[in-house]
């Protein structure tokens, strides 16, 4: 049987992203170091209301400066609707959800992560800008899914930021 150039010509081709795509495989879990999410990131979904930092939903002031806002997705709202931090300051959003897959989107940001139920995901923003942010799930949760949004605000400073949760360990007055 003889092998003709053009099937020469397509078997090279696919050898070679086969072998791209291994390479970039490679690449991205050895020296970038990403990996899929391990059980050390994990809490019982039904135990995500007792369990730090869930337990109290909301926005504080982390020692180095930074702050964090702790978020808990469910059918179909998010706790708590309204977040606001200040400008120009790194913000950690770390979120979970209790029931089913959500996402949480901030338009107008690289803010973008999935929520899977007792799965802790984790990101970090700055928002140079003052103004108001939308908070919008963009997974499909169930009939409530169009309904499940809430905000981010941002203001100019420190002055005047509130926390919206019940938070006593560094909550921002």
């Amino acid at each position: 049987m003889k092998i003709h150039s053009w099937e020469n010509a397509f078997l090279a081709a696919g050898a070679t992203v086969l072998l791209a795509c291994g390479a970039v495989l490679i690449y991205t879990t050895v020296v970038i170091g990403i990996h899929l999410p391990g059980d050390h990131g994990r809490i019982d979904p039904a135990q995500v209301t007792t369990t730090p930092p869930f337990d109290a939903p909301g926005v504080r002031q982390l020692a180095d400066g930074r702050y964090e806002a702790v978020v808990i997705g469910r059918a179909w709202s998010f706790e708590p609707a309204e977040i606001r931090v200040p400008a120009g300051v790194e913000v950690v959003f770390t979120a979970t959800t209790t029931d089913v897959i959500h996402g949480l989107n901030v338009e107008g940001t690289r803010l973008n992560m999935m929520l899977i139920p007792g799965q802790i995901s984790q990101n970090s923003y700055t928002f140079k800008e003052p103004g108001e942010y939308l908070l919008i799930c963009h997974e499909y949760c169930g009939l409530g899914h169009h309904m499940m949004a809430g905000r981010v605000i941002v203001e100019e400073g420190t002055a005047g930021v509130a926390a919206t949760s019940a938070r006593t360990d560094g909550e921002v007055r």
